[in-house]
């Protein structure tokens, strides 16, 4: 068992490092831009562009990747996105006009969006039901590491002259090359590997995952609920499916809504903003980075124990709250700047204990098996949509009204978040995901 366990949470790790890279490519400009933004003489909605690029990227890649992923399997899509991540880091770190960077970052975007969605959904279909919450936060841990390993990129070579913001990106390169050379050495998904007619390999990748009694019923489940669909991707609008259809969707967007990107990617404008320098904003970033990171942690933790929907509602509650104070410490400032930097940490640590982690688990858990790809791109790629809105909105809320503008609307978005999970979101804890799906068909 012991074995077994090493097995899942080795490949699971591999997988991971798609997430890694997902974190670090979207949290790299948080102190490049402020450079780039100089150099090629920015205002701030090309500023606003140069970020938010990229997340265009993404919503094609999430899109392209579910019915991609369905049709070639999980593990060789996740070799293309390797390939475009390398491509884009080389690409963003030699580009000699804005134009062509703007080109690679779209190219990394592609890359981000098929990880995002292809490395829960893989870590998903292969871990046992009693861990699958735990695995799955895993992939957040990775994306949240990448967010403080770009931080930490940023204030090593934030000192290094006015090439500094080409050496942030080129260091993507690396994980890059590592991510593509492990993923030769892991097995396709078995629920991918069933249905299309390759059983035997789909036993013996779950045999080594869990016991071979679990490995048989697993196999069985599997063939069982593939039995009770149609197949088409029309599927994920059935009567039985919409609801979890609206569930991944509204999740998805209130995620982004709530904030979270316009702080993690414009973290040193805002500490600048709040009267820190330059170099201490930067250095300000990577605590934020790591506080990230030790509270997704928690969720990993607590996501088997407590359960999601708990989790969830205490977590946006305490978002919500934290913005109210974020939004009145800028419009009324008579608290230190270092007051400020609790008062952001205090809401990460709510993001990083549920809403960033637990969301991508309820996503990966509650579509069929037939159409699980197509459906988790969809809801991904609007995902995408909502966090490309806020990216390109927030320097213009910023400068044209005020901060604490912004940070009040994200906390209204929390208030109709908890509204909409209280009546609606499930608990999916403990339920292995072809129960998940019976579930919905017996519901409807």
């Amino acid at each position: 068992m012991k074995k077994a366990a090493w097995y899942v949470l080795s490949v699971t790790l591999v997988a991971a490092i798609g997430g890694l890279i997902f974190g670090f490519d979207t949290a790299i400009v948080a102190g490049a831009t402020r450079y780039m933004k100089e150099q090629f003489s920015l205002n701030s909605l090309q500023e606003g562009w140069a970020v938010a690029v990229v997340l265009i990227g993404c919503m094609f890649g999430a899109g392209l990747a579910g019915p991609i992923s369905d049709r070639i399997g999980r593990r060789r899509l996740m070799l293309v996105s390797a390939v475009l991540f390398l491509v884009s880091a080389v690409g963003c770190a030699l580009p000699r006009t804005i134009t062509e960077f703007m080109i690679f970052r779209f190219i990394g975007g592609l890359g981000i969006g098929s990880a995002a969605v292809l490395s829960p959904l893989y870590i998903a279909e292969i871990a046992p039901a009693r861990v699958r919450g735990a695995l799955v936060s895993v992939n957040q841990l990775a994306i949240v590491t990448g967010i403080l390993l770009a931080y930490f990129v940023n204030w090593v070579f934030a000192g290094a002259g006015p090439a500094n913001w080409r050496w942030m990106y080129g260091m993507g390169a690396i994980p890059s090359v590592v991510f593509f050379l492990l993923l030769l050495g892991v097995p396709e998904s078995p629920r991918w590997l069933v249905k299309n007619g390759r059983e035997d390999e789909a036993r013996s990748v779950l045999t080594r995952a869990d016991t071979a009694e679990a490995a048989a019923a697993g196999i069985r489940d599997i063939k069982d609920t593939l039995a009770l669909e149609q197949g088409s991707f029309r599927e994920i609008f059935r009567p039985a499916f919409r609801r979890p259809l609206l569930i991944a969707v509204v999740l998805a967007v209130f995620q982004q809504i709530t904030g979270i990107n316009a702080i993690l990617y414009y973290a040193p404008r805002i500490f600048e903003g709040a009267g820190f320098e330059r170099m201490s904003a930067i250095g300000q970033s990577t605590i934020v980075g790591l506080v990230n990171m030790l509270f997704t942690v928690v969720a990993i933790v607590l996501a088997d124990k407590v359960g999601r929907r708990p989790l969830l509602l205490v977590a946006t509650a305490g978002m919500g709250v934290s913005l109210v104070l974020l939004g009145a410490a800028f419009k009324f400032p008579v608290l230190p700047a270092s007051a400020l930097l609790l008062i952001i940490l205090l809401y990460i640590a709510f993001f990083a204990s549920a809403m960033g982690p637990l969301v991508w688990v309820v996503m990966a858990e509650i579509f069929p098996i037939k159409v699980r790809g197509a459906a988790m791109g969809l809801a991904t790629l609007i995902l995408w949509l909502a966090d490309f809105a806020v990216t390109l909105t927030f320097p213009v809320i910023s400068d044209r009204f005020h901060p604490a503008t912004a940070f009040w609307l994200y906390a209204a978005m929390c208030a109709l978040d908890l509204v909409f999970m209280w009546f609606y979101l499930p608990e999916t804890k403990g339920k292995t995901l072809e129960e998940i799906e019976r579930g919905w068909l017996r519901a409807a």
